[in-house]
């Protein structure tokens, strides 16, 4: 029996391919659906985490979008509804190590306490290391935001300001199979260092095919200013399509 699970798996390991953009190949789709559901006699609660991203990337120019949404509940009572919307432009990274970004993001978060919040900005980026199995990248900049939260003391709070964004960006993979990549965002504001914005997103994933792997992904977020955070740690599935 070991004998033929093992002939099995090595066929499987030697079919997987690991796509990427290629002189032909400038399109990538991906969705991710996972989450977690605990039911015991006593504790109700589940958490849903979905995400979609498209990218177009071309020699000069590459175009990325990006849609997440959390819900869940916890005996019955709302703990998360968040939705995250994103679009980045970076110009000249396929090109040479410093390139030039521009950036839109869209918030609303149940569990963080904001009402709304936009943000646009531009900066520099510098990747310092570009291989197949590994890309690391550190960007930093400006971004212009705009904001409605509800503040712990004051209640509605209407505001608007001017952050550094400093991010680190890196990917990693191991026999075209196992696949760690993550981001991490520190943004605080220019007005007042106590006003800051804390993002981590980090992905483990397990190819099973060209186009389907399983994950198990760690995301935390926190806002000074709302005296809010949330760490999720989910598990599921990835659908990944080059084209």
């Amino acid at each position: 029996m070991y004998k033929i699970l093992t002939f099995f798996i090595s066929v499987f390991i030697s079919q997987v391919a690991f796509p990427q953009f290629s002189d032909s190949v400038h399109h990538h789709f991906s969705y991710s659906g996972t989450g977690i559901i605990n039911k015991t006699k006593d504790v109700n609660s589940y958490v849903l985490n979905n995400m979609a991203a498209y990218e177009i990337n071309k020699k000069k120019l590459s175009f990325n979008t990006g849609a997440s949404w959390v819900y869940g509940k916890q005996q019955k009572q709302l703990t998360n509804n968040d939705v995250s919307v994103n679009a980045n432009l970076d110009y000249l990274k396929n090109v040479r190590p410093l390139y030039y970004w521009g950036l839109f993001n869209f918030d609303e978060s149940y569990s963080l306490n904001i009402n709304y919040r936009f943000q646009s900005g531009i900066g520099i980026g510098y990747t310092f290391v570009n291989k197949p199995n590994l890309n690391f990248v550190m960007s930093d900049g400006f971004v212009y935001e705009t904001s409605d939260l509800t503040d712990p003391v004051l209640g509605k709070d209407i505001y608007q300001t001017v952050r550094n964004s400093f991010r680190i960006k890196y990917r990693w993979t191991y026999k075209k199979i196992f696949i760690l990549e993550g981001a991490q965002f520190v943004q605080p504001s220019l007005i007042s260092l106590k006003d800051y914005i804390l993002k981590s997103n980090n992905t483990l994933s397990v190819k099973l095919n060209t186009w389907l792997a399983i994950n198990a992904s760690v995301g935390y977020n926190k806002i000074s200013r709302t005296n809010r955070e949330n760490l999720l740690i989910t598990y599921g599935l990835t659908v990944d399509k080059y084209f």
